[in-house]
């Protein structure tokens, strides 16, 4: 676990649907990686995930970067890897696995890179509690010394921009964080992030088999409340080809002597396909169209898993973000 002197867990971001404008913010790319602390102030160099798994195991490659470190030090950045000039998640999951040998020759052929979004500890000084801005000093400080910085501005233009060529960069939105604001661990005050696709993370809760339960035909999707409840928010329709990947994930957590039901009536009439619930321990990421109600209105589309990320923070603040009590309204949109 992170030593003492680090802030920790690192600081989040609250899902808006556009950009912050005014002078009082700073735009940066949201990268598509996972999320690591970096850090020296323990008995050797660790790199943690933000629910404090350990990640150097994982990527070995990333273990040079600890000589760039004043001693007792601690940055927040993504562990990124890029191929063909765009961000490539897909193999970042191929990292997450048992072998050392795969991961020592994946290592080589595609390594990942450390993007420094932010320093929370320099030489044992607690930069984390600086403004913003004497903090993005010292990350551009760090270029000098070999690490890679992420890019920021202050300018919207160049934000939205980013938002435009997003997709083809493998970029996930944009985040804008707070000027004069500190580093605060574990809070979603002072930083907020838009991604131009819908997309959600959800937990598995179940799913659907085929007629025979010779296939899974679809995943059960699930959002938790604020006072811990799943609630059924819709499933996802699994491809013929990705049985197979997705049946060695799901059917260990098959829950049969659990009585949970997410499912809805079918509104066809065609008939009802078997369902069983699973332990809630997995996670995928869905893209979709609309939210009706407390439902997804579409199937969604399933995308990828999110190995790096825990179920319990799959709730309805990532899929519906606040909304803005100081925000025009329809009765206002009527009232003219």
């Amino acid at each position: 676990m992170p030593a003492r002197i680090i802030p920790f867990p690192p600081m989040e971001a609250e899902l808006v649907r556009e950009l912050p404008q005014g002078d009082g913010w700073q735009y940066e790319p949201k990268w598509d990686g996972f999320r690591g602390v970096l850090e020296n102030a323990g008995k050797e160099l660790a790199l943690w995930s933000r629910n404090e798994r350990p990640l150097l195991r994982y990527f070995p490659e990333l273990r040079p970067l600890g000589d760039l470190l004043a001693p007792k030090s601690a940055l927040d950045g993504e562990i990124v890897i890029v191929r063909d000039g765009a961000l490539d998640f897909d193999a970042m999951q191929m990292r997450l696995h048992p072998a050392e040998s795969r991961i020592r020759r994946l290592s080589a052929e595609i390594p990942a890179e450390f993007v420094v979004f932010d320093v929370l500890v320099w030489n044992g000084e607690p930069v984390w509690k600086l403004p913003l801005e004497e903090r993005r000093a010292r990350v551009e400080g760090l270029a000098a010394a070999g690490f890679r910085i992420s890019p920021a501005t202050r300018d919207l233009g160049d934000a939205r921009s980013w938002l435009d060529r997003f997709e083809a960069l493998g970029l996930d939105g944009v985040i804008a964080k707070k000027l004069g604001s500190p580093y605060l661990p574990g809070s979603r005050d002072g930083m907020v992030k838009v991604k131009e696709h819908k997309t959600a993370d959800c937990v598995v809760a179940g799913v659907r088999w085929k007629g025979d339960r010779s296939a899974i035909a679809t995943l059960l999707l699930g959002l938790y409340r604020d006072d811990g409840g799943l609630d059924y928010v819709g499933s996802a329709a699994v491809a013929a080809r990705s049985r197979a990947e997705v049946a060695a994930k799901v059917l260990p957590l098959l829950d049969e002597s659990s009585d949970r039901r997410f499912s809805e009536p079918n509104r066809w009439g065609t008939g009802e396909l078997e369902e069983a619930p699973i332990r809630p321990e997995l996670v995928v990421e869905v893209r979709y169209d609309k939210v009706q109600g407390r439902r997804f209105r579409h199937g969604t589309k399933l995308i990828r898993w999110r190995d790096d990320k825990e179920p319990r923070d799959c709730t309805w603040r990532e899929l519906i973000p606040p909304r803005d009590p100081n925000a025009a309204g329809v009765a206002e949109l009527f009232a003219s």
